[in-house]
């Protein structure tokens, strides 16, 4: 499924919709915050700095005056941080009809751990919204059809990646730890579906195509000026282009639970948003359940869907 003319000015009216952007501060977490904003959604901005968080609320309100924006901080490395935060939302009792999973980093030079222990990529990326999520299901239960949107990357497609050493113990390599980490954004976003059958939560995945955005601060300075320089002009697409699979696949609603959308032009690095093909590693079950058992043990968050 494509959209060959679908752009922000596709969004169908979010009036009454309740959405959370985790990332919302900057790069394509800001710009798809600030479309659901110009669609009329009420929009919840998450994310670690509070001055960030602010003068985007103040960017976003200089565009959609009308907006009705709030900030949350949130450290995804941090589970108490996650269960502050969403004790935060579920305080105001009201339902949540969007939830972006959107923030994450990227090829952090030397292997770090999060606050809990975890190695941070695979911690942040999918461990840190794998709690959130949990932990906010009350509020997404209470609308009668929420949508959580997980924000994976193109080298999800990546051959030969497997979660035997989510911890990256015995190896630990910056793009090998993102590749996990993406790959389990869109494992984490089909088990959600299977397990949350019956109910009125959908979940889909998304990955931008290639643009150049803050989660690049960890690449070298000289293939970032590369990049910039050379291979941007080519096939790199702006934070507010890569912003529009993560708006297609929240606010479209002929996307189906458990799609996978990105853009549809060459190698799906920029283009109109459609619905792509799974990678191979998310399409198995028992993967799914494994992975889905182990976080819920490393982070100690059980979802309970009725």
């Amino acid at each position: 499924m494509s959209a060959s003319t679908w752009a922000a000015g596709s969004i169908p009216s979010q009036s009454g919709t309740f959405a959370l952007v985790t990332g919302a501060n900057t790069g394509i977490g800001f710009h798809t915050a600030l479309e659901l904003a110009r669609a009329g959604a009420a929009v919840l901005l998450a994310g670690r700095s509070t001055s960030s968080l602010a003068e985007a609320a103040a960017a976003i309100a200089g565009e959609v005056p009308a907006a009705e924006l709030t900030t949350l901080q949130l450290d995804l490395a941090d589970l108490a941080s996650v269960a502050a935060a969403a004790e935060q939302v579920l305080a105001l009792g009201r339902p949540l009809d969007l939830l972006i999973n959107n923030a994450g980093v990227m090829a952090v030079p030397e292997r770090r751990t999060t606050k809990d222990g975890f190695e941070l990529t695979f911690g942040t990326n999918h461990l840190g919204h794998f709690a959130l999520t949990g932990r906010l299901l009350p509020a997404l239960l209470r609308s009668d059809a929420s949508r959580v949107v997980t924000v994976s990357a193109r080298v999800a497609r990546s051959r030969g990646t497997t979660f035997d050493d989510v911890a990256s113990e015995r190896k630990y390599t910056p793009m090998g730890a993102y590749t996990k980490s993406k790959l389990a954004n869109v494992v984490f976003t089909q088990e959600l579906v299977r397990r949350a059958h019956g109910t009125g939560l959908t979940a889909v995945a998304v990955h931008p195509g290639a643009a150049m955005t803050g989660i690049q601060r960890h690449v070298p300075r000289v293939i970032k000026a590369i990049v910039s320089g050379v291979i941007e002009p080519l096939i790199m697409q702006s934070p507010t282009q890569a912003a529009m699979p993560s708006l297609f696949a929240a606010t479209n609603p002929a996307v189906p639970a458990g799609a996978f959308v990105a853009p549809t032009g060459r190698m799906e690095g920029r283009g109109a948003p459609g619905i792509v093909p799974l990678p191979p590693a998310a399409a198995d079950p028992a993967t799914a359940k494994d992975l889905w058992e182990l976080s819920e043990r490393l982070t100690h968050v059980s979802y309970a869907f009725r």
